[in-house]
């Protein structure tokens, strides 16, 4: 996974995976994958799924070119509630971009390391075929 900046304050991880190299044939299967992970876990919670490119489209918004297909899942890891500061970072989501050849997966880091390696692990897992 790669991690980056998004404009200049946003800190993300970012996963190119090559449609050649998973068995997921196209959005809608890595979202049930990742869904399968989270419904596993037993301290995680899942949201709900949104259809961002639906969203999108339908009040007219501009979408990139190579963007076929476009939904995030939502969750959260609120594995305790220390504060009421901790509401502003949850919950968690996951965003799956079709491109083409490649499917792109992208999340913003969480503030906790356990949140960032499941969820790493998780988006990696979708390799199956190399």
């Amino acid at each position: 996974m790669k991690q980056s900046i998004l404009m200049e304050k946003y800190p993300t991880f970012e996963l190119t995976l090559p449609k050649s190299e998973t068995s997921c044939a196209d959005v809608d299967a890595i979202i049930a994958a990742l869904k399968a992970k989270i419904d596993a876990h037993p301290k995680v919670a899942y949201i709900a799924t949104f259809d961002h490119h639906a969203h999108t489209t339908a009040i007219g918004g501009p979408i990139a070119a190579n963007i076929t297909a476009a939904q995030n899942i939502v969750f959260c890891f609120g594995i305790a509630l220390p504060n009421a500061h901790v509401l502003a970072v949850r919950p968690r989501a996951i965003g799956v971009a079709d491109l083409g050849d490649s499917f792109m997966l992208t999340f913003l880091e969480p503030p906790m390391e356990l949140a960032t390696k499941e969820m790493e692990a998780w988006c990696k897992a979708l390799a199956d075929k190399a």
